[in-house]
């Protein structure tokens, strides 16, 4: 049964180093694959297709399938890592961000209530607060590109497809629909 094999897989990630502050509380994936010193949070869903590298964090209600989480990175909690997710070294994805066929490189941060879907965050970059990518344009999937040490202010829509160099700041609530340049500032929000 299920609960047969939720125990036996929670007692060989505990076995091999992982540390589960409430095992009974988090699922796993006969495929799952965590590295020692993981460290997974109460409520955790972990579906199929994850992999997790040493000392990261996995935060309390995170439900994560099809993804690959980097070395020391922090993920949730409440997040959403769907399939096709490549979170990098030290990268952050906190509460109530879900991420989609996107990579966040290394050091990157999305700290809270973002979508960041079929697209790349730079080295460094920060997703601010409610910044979403808007990567469906009613008939295909589009590509947004944010570069090394960018800026998204909060409450920033991004409309794909979409590049935005490295350095670049975009001021808050910005709906942006053209490239930015590097080290560029992009505002586009009527004045107040």
């Amino acid at each position: 049964t299920e609960s047969v094999l939720q125990q036996r897989l929670r007692k060989a990630a505990l076995e091999a180093g992982v540390t589960m502050i409430a095992p009974d509380t988090v699922f796993l994936s006969a495929d799952t694959r965590l590295a020692s010193d993981v460290t997974i949070e109460p409520y955790v869903v972990i579906g199929p297709g994850v992999t997790i590298d040493a000392n990261a964090v996995i935060h309390s209600f995170s439900h994560l399938s099809g993804a690959h989480v980097g070395e020391g990175a922090s993920i949730g909690p409440y997040a959403r890592l769907r399939p096709g997710t490549k979170i990098g070294r030290k990268a952050r994805v906190g509460n109530f961000v879900e991420v989609k066929e996107a990579v966040l490189e290394d050091g990157a941060k999305a700290n809270h209530l973002a979508y960041i879907g079929d697209g790349r965050v730079g080295e460094g970059a920060n997703v601010g607060a409610g910044t979403i990518f808007c990567n469906y344009d009613g008939a295909s999937k589009q590509r947004t590109e944010i570069g090394k040490g960018a800026f998204i202010g909060s409450n920033s829509a991004l409309v794909a497809p979409l590049k935005v160099g490295d350095g670049a700041y975009i001021g808050s609530g910005s709906v942006i629909t053209e490239n930015v340049p590097a080290d560029a500032l992009a505002l586009g929000r009527v004045r107040q």
